[in-house]
């Protein structure tokens, strides 16, 4: 397999980062591009072709990249042909699960960024017990390799995603609408299972990942990702990377209070902005304001699809029902302007289907809402993609810790 043609990372500006190691910096900008000559890698980064060569070398030697053919213009076959370095795709695979209350989903995707194959499965709602989401993780990991045709011993790291409050840092779960128990060490418990490496990280920040690798963020230094589904998460991209907080616990938007001693949240407090905009919150006002109160048994898809219908028939209670939850949406990121003015933010999430959300009202109100500086508001993109972009976020997750572990590997090296 040769290096992904359009690339996957971060698109970082030529002369723009230096915190990171040299070999790091080389390694992430020819990666990004797909291919990439050394004489443009020695440009963009401002050091000697010499110094490019020799690190480039190394990378070689460890596997991490390649030499493959670059075009020509007007090429006439004469001379040597003309080399790029390439990541070398078949170095590592990685497997990237979301893990979420209605559907669990699977990447195994090449060091490269290329995807290999992608499994769906779907689960019964609610909370379960940690050996149960284990033996899941397990068989979606041997059923994406059977259908890429690799032995679960080609792997090299596992990506592994869920809702809730995750400790990425320690691969602790301290709470999860999908695990009965709080503060599970989930991340130790699947590599003992496995065997290998496991990342974990929350649902909001791999979708994040999934658009700073491979979607709409990958030029952008700064923006952020609101998902809406069964709850509210937030992913924020700082400087190209994401931003995690100082415990890894930060960005979590659905849990700011809108309202003091407001409505009950499913973390077990009130007032949060989840409480007023996400599915089961939604269906809560149904059941009261269109008088369902027989429906309560109903899964809550089926509750939502059912207001969503009646709202787009004309019905006053369900559209008012629409119309709150999207005011208390414009509050919720108004005050993500107001802290973060980022350049851009996405809007994510299997509940983007429901365009009552982000009605041309709710978006104005962000503005009215939003610090009147003068200038241009950020853009706000709608991207409702399915479960497999969230699973790729968490393959993103995995490649990188691979790469951090590999050049630091390198560095230790060069200093013996």
């Amino acid at each position: 397999m040769g290096a992904a043609q359009n690339g996957c990372g971060p698109m970082i500006p030529p002369l723009s980062e230096s915190s990171r190691p040299l070999r790091q910096q080389i390694f992430e900008r020819v990666r990004a591009a797909g291919t990439m000559p050394r004489v443009q890698v020695a440009r963009e980064l401002s050091v000697s072709p010499a110094t490019v060569t020799t690190l480039t070398s190394e990378l070689i030697e460890l596997g991490l990249l390649e030499e493959v053919a670059a075009p020509r213009e007007a090429d006439t076959g004469r001379g040597r042909p003309a080399v790029a370095l390439g990541v070398r795709a078949a170095a590592h695979l990685v497997v990237g699960i979301k893990l979420s209350d209605r559907e669990h989903t699977a990447v195994i995707v090449d060091f490269a960024g290329n995807l290999v194959a992608d499994v769906a499965r779907p689960r019964v709602p609610g909370p379960t017990e940690l050996p149960a989401l284990v033996d899941a993780t397990e068989a979606l990991v041997q059923e994406v390799c059977a259908k890429a045709g690799v032995e679960p011993a080609r792997l090299s790291a596992v990506g592994l995603g869920l809702p809730g409050f995750v400790d990425s840092e320690l691969g602790l779960v301290h709470w999860s609408p999908i695990l009965a128990a709080r503060h599970v060490p989930l991340a130790a418990t699947v590599a003992a299972r496995l065997g290998l490496a496991v990342h974990v990280d929350n649902d909001a920040n791999l979708v994040t990942l999934a658009e700073l690798w491979f979607g709409a963020g990958r030029r952008l230094s700064d923006f952020a990702v609101v998902t809406i589904e069964h709850g509210v998460g937030m992913g924020f991209v700082l400087n190209h990377r994401i931003y995690r907080g100082a415990r890894g616990l930060g960005m979590e938007l659905g849990h700011t209070k809108v309202q003091l001693d407001g409505a009950l949240c499913r973390c077990g407090q009130r007032g949060c902005l989840e409480a007023y905009v996400a599915d089961y919150a939604l269906a809560r006002e149904a059941t009261t304001a269109l008088n369902w109160g027989g429906r309560e048994a109903q899964p809550v898809n089926i509750l939502l699809e059912s207001l969503y219908d009646h709202a787009k028939a004309g019905n006053a209670a369900a559209r008012s029902i629409f119309h709150r939850a999207g005011r208390f949406l414009a509050l919720g990121l108004a005050n993500v302007v107001n802290l973060f003015d980022p350049e851009l933010i996405i809007l994510s999430g299997e509940r983007m289907r429901y365009d009552y959300l982000y009605a041309n009202e709710t978006l104005a109100e962000i503005k009215a809402l939003a610090l009147n500086t003068g200038r241009e508001a950020p853009r706000i993109e709608i991207h409702a993609w399915g479960d497999l972009l969230w699973a790729h976020g968490a393959a993103a997750l995995a490649l990188s810790e691979i790469t951090e572990g590999l050049l630091g590997q390198v560095r230790e090296m060069a200093a013996q």
